[in-house]
């Protein structure tokens, strides 16, 4: 068996190897761009989790294998007409803590459009070599809930990790929906022995297609209850508020936005949702949606 700085699809940066790093049972969090993220959810939950500690870049995985770079393009740097930088995607992981010095591993990036059996490998070795505890995975979907109601969660398990479902809330009735990245990780990673959530914040479905921070905010209160990490929301959730005043300031000038916010808002408490929260005879938002984004751009920064 190879070792863990043998992998074909990774390197780890001079010095942080496991042996080198000492890390004690992190918690690795995975947030990979490309899949389900209404809101800015799970990246912009990442991107607040990697500021707590300076981090510590561990590993880079080779992206030329794994990413469609037509499809995820580099960005390129123009100063006065000379091409100056070309930054390629990349998928790494990242060391960091949480507010009282417990370890975390960040697994972020686009998701692969490749080989994903051997990510996979690859991801479960590197969990193996850090001694990772629980691994949980961040993302969010567009739900018929209202943006009155505070952001619920739903969690996805592996069948050998079913006794941590229940701590979040869990998916009832069955379905079968394209997987993601985090999905097939949930499946390896369970075979392996290794304890892993899926958490998702369900957002306002006619708010999906903009940052809705109250969403990342519900997401790291889960995964503190998970797994114990002190993470502070309070950026966040002021974030949260602002964000909800705004939709309050657009939907209260229209009878039909009204009307459609106060179905969802009974058909939340009275709890007649289908499985993923998702309902057939709710509107679709979209008008409300078309609008809220030509209100938000009026109101500048």
């Amino acid at each position: 068996m190879t070792g863990p700085s043998e992998h074909p699809l990774y390197r780890f940066d001079p010095w942080a190897a496991p042996s080198d790093l000492h890390l004690q049972k992190p918690v690795m969090v995975v947030a990979l761009d490309g899949w389900v993220d209404a809101g800015m959810g799970a990246s912009t939950a990442a991107a607040e989790l990697r500021k707590v500690s300076p981090t510590t870049h561990v590993a880079t995985f080779d992206s030329e294998p794994v990413i469609d770079q037509r499809a995820r393009r580099p960005v390129a740097r123009i100063e006065d007409g000379i091409t100056t930088e070309l930054t390629w995607p990349t998928i790494k992981l990242e060391a960091g803590k949480d507010k009282v010095g417990a370890d975390l591993l960040y697994l972020t990036g686009p998701e692969p459009d490749f080989r994903w059996p051997t990510f996979i490998e690859a991801v479960v070795q590197l969990v193996r070599a850090f001694g990772v505890r629980i691994v949980i995975g961040l993302g969010a979907f567009p739900a018929p809930t209202p943006h009155t109601r505070p952001v619920r969660l739903a969690s996805t398990v592996p069948p050998q990790s079913a006794d941590l479902a229940g701590r979040i809330g869990t998916v009832q009735g069955t379905l079968e929906v394209p997987a993601g990245m985090q999905a097939a990780l949930e499946v390896a990673l369970g075979k392996a022995g290794i304890p892993i959530v899926g958490l998702w914040a369900r957002v306002p479905h006619y708010v999906s297609a903009m940052p809705y921070p109250e969403a990342s905010a519900a997401l790291i209160d889960g995964l503190c209850s998970m797994t114990g990490v002190v993470v502070d929301t309070a950026a966040l959730r002021s974030a949260g508020d602002a964000t909800r005043r705004q939709v309050d300031e657009l939907i209260s000038a229209n009878p039909d936005h009204l009307d459609m916010v106060r179905r969802l808002e009974a058909a939340l408490d009275s709890q007649e949702t289908t499985p993923m929260g998702l309902e057939g005879e709710v509107p679709t938002g979209d008008e409300i949606a078309a609008e809220l984004e030509r209100f938000l751009r009026n109101q500048g920064d």
